[in-house]
């Protein structure tokens, strides 16, 4: 199956949502690379970026999961190359 490499970014808007939001990425862990998270404490809100490794079904359901929490924003971003299973084989 083909893989793609996607970067989540989500907006946390409201605090409550957090335990949400760890427990949907959790479910998806085998999928992410890495997360990074930045507090903006003049705003309110916190910034995350999750980068995932991951087929595009996969990636837009995990999105879709995070984007139906109540205080989050979510957007995702996918690059332009895909990575087929062969591609790894051969990274191996």
């Amino acid at each position: 199956m083909e893989k793609r490499i996607g970067l989540i970014a989500i907006v946390v808007e409201k605090k409550d949502a957090v335990e949400k939001l760890n427990h949907v990425l959790h479910d998806y862990g085998e999928h992410i690379v890495g997360r990074m998270g930045i507090p903006y404490h003049q705003r309110n809100i916190s910034v995350i970026s999750v980068v995932v490794d991951a087929s595009t079904n996969i990636i837009s359901s995990l999105s879709g999961k995070l984007g139906m929490i109540d205080g989050l924003s979510v957007k995702t971003v996918y690059s332009k190359l895909p990575k087929n299973d062969e591609d790894e084989e051969r990274d191996e």
